[in-house]
């Protein structure tokens, strides 16, 4: 391989590992507010229980995912030297704003988050929770900001020629709300607290297939059960809202999400199907017109095609991005449909009466994040060729002076690395979830310091 694959390799490895941390954690912090708003709302002790618990696998989740995060830092001067000085202007914004509105008050308050019980007052124990989860939102703000930017540039000019040239901000507010940040901020959030909620229906299933802590289990299952069905109901709005964006802003991406090729016609919308790129055709199962439809809510309006554009200023790689994107579809209407039936089994007073069901949610915890993975690679590989869309190519991105057998080495010792944090991470989240919350969670007396109102979703 040369270095530019390579690089690519290398930075798609550590990115996708560390992708796995921050969803997690903002998802977390999402139902650790509701957890212990809960316990605020009604005293109830279990719901104190629950908390503690989840806050101990949530600062695990947080120290892996900066363990993991610093390193893509480093590699963007050794790897991507011409890149980073192309957008080292903006990136540095973005990055400043996320280390002082984001990072500062996630790990600040993350000390009160963890040892404050005891310490301080219920009240402000949860307003530390509330801050942790903003935080860690606004970390990721900050990072999809960046990377919108480079999927639709606005709010700058060009300082400089050549291997000198770099993208200097003209205009902060349009930097920040560039053509698909807002869109893609949505989908990537949403996903978010989909992961963070189906990690926790996974382990409390798995709690209650035990007949372990089965009151708690069942209270935090339907707390997490509803961010859940929120998110997914979300996430085909979210979704929507991101595709039609594509449309306007990178119509070569939505082609290759399709695998549409005619420069200009209506367009299907497969199902599940296989792209030949020699032959530029689909096979598979589709609706017809689908996605003339989705775009533009008729059945004649024609869509932009791979053929409009120039074979050097197209993703090379159709059938992946089609495959990715496609897979990142399936798993969110799996998500839809597994919450959905799962709300109405509730509702039928029978959402613990299934052992198949909580089987099934044991081992969902992986499609949040296989969901998560699979978008990332179509948003990113959908790009190509251009690492700054329309401005900057990949290969005209790279260092000059790096050498593969460079990368080579490195991306080996990352990946020892990486899968050492991954075993011990593995490790560690095991042992807590097998020793469970702190008591037994069962026969837990209801104490009424702060109010005796029952929850009228969970209790």
């Amino acid at each position: 391989m040369d270095a530019e694959i390579l690089a690519r390799v290398q930075f798609a490895f550590t990115i996708s590992f560390h992708y796995i941390y921050p969803p997690l954690s903002i998802g977390l912090g999402v139902v650790l507010v509701a957890m212990e708003g809960l316990y605020l709302r009604t005293g109830n002790k279990i719901y104190e229980q629950m908390t503690r618990f989840w806050i101990k696998i949530f600062a695990l989740i947080f120290g892996i995912g900066v363990a993991t995060g610093i390193v893509m830092e480093f590699e963007f001067g050794t790897n991507w030297a011409t890149y980073s000085r192309y957008v080292g202007d903006i990136f540095g914004s973005a990055l400043a704003a996320e280390g002082i509105f984001a990072f500062a008050l996630e790990s600040g308050f993350l000390g009160v988050l963890l040892f404050g019980w005891n310490r301080v007052s219920p009240k402000v124990h949860f307003f530390s929770t509330v801050m942790v989860a903003l935080g860690s939102m606004f970390s990721a703000i900050w990072i999809v900001v960046a990377n919108s930017w480079q999927q639709t540039p606005a709010g700058f000019h060009i300082v400089g020629e050549g291997l000198k040239a770099r993208a200097e901000i003209t205009d902060f507010w349009a930097m920040v709300f560039n053509p698909s940040s807002v869109d893609r901020l949505s989908h990537v959030i949403v996903g978010a607290f989909l992961a963070g909620s189906f990690l926790v229906l996974s382990v409390h299933a798995y709690y209650i297939l035990k007949r372990r802590h089965v009151e708690l289990s069942q209270k935090a299952f339907k707390i997490a059960l509803v961010i859940a069905t929120i998110s997914g109901l979300m996430q085909l709005f979210t979704g929507h809202r991101s595709a039609d964006g594509v449309a306007v802003n990178q119509p070569a991406k939505l082609a290759a999400f399709e695998g549409h090729y005619d420069s200009s016609a209506v367009a299907d919308m497969y199902i599940v199907g296989y792209v030949s790129e020699s032959t530029e055709k689909v096979s598979g199962l589709y609706i017809p017109k689908g996605l003339t439809f989705l775009l533009h809510q008729d059945f004649t309006t024609p869509v932009k095609g791979l053929n409009a554009f120039p074979k050097r200023n197209r993703p090379s790689q159709v059938n992946a991005v089609f495959q990715f994107y496609h897979l990142m579809v399936a798993s969110g209407m799996f998500m839809i449909g597994l919450t959905l039936l799962s709300v109405f089994l509730w509702w039928r007073g029978k959402l613990f009466a299934y052992s198949w069901l909580m089987l099934t949610y044991s081992f969902a915890v992986i499609v949040p994040q296989l969901a998560n993975q699979f978008g990332w690679f179509s948003a990113e590989m959908g790009r190509q060729p251009w690492v700054v869309y329309g401005l900057l190519r990949t290969s005209d991105a790279l260092s000059k002076s790096v050498k593969a057998e460079q990368i080579l080495f490195s991306l080996i010792l990352f990946t020892l690395v990486y899968a050492l944090l991954f075993v011990l991470f593995m490790y560690l989240l095991t042992k807590k979830i097998q020793h469970g919350p702190d008591g037994d969670g069962e026969h837990v007396e209801t104490i009424p310091d702060y109010s005796k109102r029952n929850s009228p979703v969970i209790d």
